[in-house]
């Protein structure tokens, strides 16, 4: 038998993933292009619809309430991926929603002096206000950190072998919102599913018009066939006798959006009425902002391996951070009910699609806009059953995951050293968030609980987040075990040179600010 080549066994490092026909600075056709913006949308919906639909009963809201911060959170969502896309990173991110916040906001929602508040509708308002208050206060965390260059400065102690755990914990760690929520319906979660893997992949060289059509439309075809079978389903009565619980997550008709919802709505600032501000409600939310920073930091990572661009230098992250930073801001003043982050689904559909055009992200911010304005169109698309979101999770959340894995092609892992930071990383980024989640489900508050409020919502915020939990680990590890010698294992050769701006020529083709504004704003 011959004997075999190293080359004929392993694959030599790349940069840039294959097979992208359109990357971050590459635009298709504008027809295309509109498709695809309206598969970000839809995608994004499901954050959108899920966070106010699990906060807003708590906090004595009625259905109008939840469709009106429905409303302002898709317009702001557009807003700040709009805002990102332009002058932050300049990826291909959706800035929406984030369930970190969902800890502290359960503290303000419990606190005494507004859960008593006999009247439901001004139980809301008053709690509203409370977070708005503690989102404006608590966004400078982000805008500091960013424009003053701080976490580019900390971002020095990162490195492929450190980054690796937490990209792929991004993904990982979402597992509870894929197939346990798709098991609620499977009749309706496992077809899509299934439709939506074989779409994308088994069948994704189909052509028309030699377009890929059923590579880069399967979200939209698969959605739109899903989401006809279940309305069958439903008008056919098959959940006519089915508990509670079943017919609240296959039905179409639960929603009650549709029904709730405005012909034309345009969100405000202060609508709500002025915030109110707390200074333990306040430091609560910091947690928040700070497991965002890290979540956005990972995505923006993976994001930019999808869109074939270069890894953000450090500049350019804190831009993206500081920019993020405006985001929650503009959260708290519109009254959004939650922070933002980026959208972990949306940055998987990248890779799903193989199209990281920074165009399509922002003509996604044009839809949110527009239909979050026309109540009962956007409600329309509003109403499609969480499972079939949860069945695309599974796919979308994977390939993140992937993604963070990839970046162990530029080390050594042949070395016991990044076996243990990368293996030690993932499994207490997945088991300490795992045992805050079952003792919170058990005993119905986090394992710190202590007379301090805010110092119980950073530490139950803080490590039930997977990837925060992954970063202190890795870069921990990663910078004080066995560091001599160790850059070349820890791939440093590779990832030093994109620490700058001017490091690489292909930053200022990523990166570089619209309308020429680097001549004010230079690049470090």
């Amino acid at each position: 038998m011959a004997e075999v080549k190293p080359e004929e066994i392993s694959h030599p490092p790349m940069e840039q993933l294959q097979g992208f026909e359109y990357c971050i600075d590459s635009n298709p056709p504008w027809g295309e292009a509109i498709i695809l913006g309206f598969q970000h949308y839809i995608l994004a919906l499901g954050t959108a619809v899920m966070i106010p639909a699990v906060l807003v009963p708590m906090m004595g809201g009625d259905d109008g309430d939840r469709v009106r911060v429905v409303q302002t959170l898709l317009f702001v969502t557009g807003i700040n991926t709009l805002l990102q896309s332009l002058f932050g990173t300049r990826l291909p991110t959706v800035i929406g929603g984030s369930y970190a916040f969902v800890i502290p906001i359960m503290a303000i929602i419990q606190d005494p002096s507004l859960s008593g508040i006999p009247d439901g509708h001004q139980r809301f308002l008053e709690t509203m206000k409370a977070i708005q208050g503690a989102l404006i206060v608590s966004s400078s965390i982000q805008i500091i950190l960013g424009y003053s260059q701080l976490w580019g400065i900390f971002s020095r102690f990162f490195s492929p072998v450190g980054m690796t755990p937490v990209v792929a914990l991004l993904g990982f760690g979402l597992f509870e919102r894929g197939f346990p929520v798709v098991g609620r319906c499977v009749e309706i979660g496992l077809p899509m599913l299934i439709l939506f893997v074989v779409f994308s992949q088994y069948l994704k060289n189909i052509q028309i018009k030699e377009i890929p059509i059923l590579e880069r439309f399967s979200l939209f075809i698969c959605i739109a066939l899903v989401w006809a079978y279940a309305q069958i389903l439903t008008s056919g009565g098959a959940y006519k006798n089915s508990s509670e619980v079943t017919q609240n997550n296959c039905r179409t008709d639960r929603a009650n959006l549709i029904s709730s919802a405005p012909w034309i709505k345009i969100p405000y600032p202060l609508q709500w009425g002025a915030p109110t501000f707390n200074a333990g409600q306040s430091f609560g939310m910091v947690s928040a902002v700070l497991v965002s920073l890290v979540e956005s930091t990972a995505s923006y990572k993976a994001a930019a391996r999808l869109a074939s661009a270069t890894p953000p230098p450090a500049h350019i992250l804190s831009r993206g951070i500081g920019w993020q930073g405006i985001g929650i801001l503009l959260d708290g003043l519109f009254g959004t009910g939650t922070g933002s982050t980026v959208s972990v689904e949306n940055v998987g559909l990248l890779g799903s699609t193989r199209i990281g055009s920074r165009r399509v992200i922002q003509i996604s911010a044009g839809f949110m806009i527009f239909f979050s304005m026309l109540g009962k169109f956007g409600a329309l698309f509003a109403s499609i059953p969480f499972t079939i979101f949860a069945a695309v999770y599974c796919v979308l959340f994977g390939l993140v995951a992937a993604v963070g894995l990839s970046f162990l092609q530029f080390t050594n892992m042949n070395s016991m050293r990044n076996l243990f930071i990368v293996g030690v990383s993932i499994f207490l980024g997945l088991s300490v968030p795992e045992y805050f989640f079952r003792y919170t489900m058990a005993a119905h508050r986090g394992p710190a609980h202590t007379k301090a409020g805010w110092f119980n919502d950073y530490i139950n915020t803080i490590f039930s987040s997977p990837p925060t939990v992954g970063l202190m680990v890795a870069v921990f590890l990663d910078n004080t075990l066995e560091m001599k010698d160790a850059g070349k294992d820890r791939g440093m050769p590779w990832w030093l040179r994109f620490r700058a701006f001017k490091g690489d020529s292909r930053n200022e083709e990523f990166y570089s600010l619209p309308f020429n504004l680097n001549r004010f704003f230079p690049p470090a």
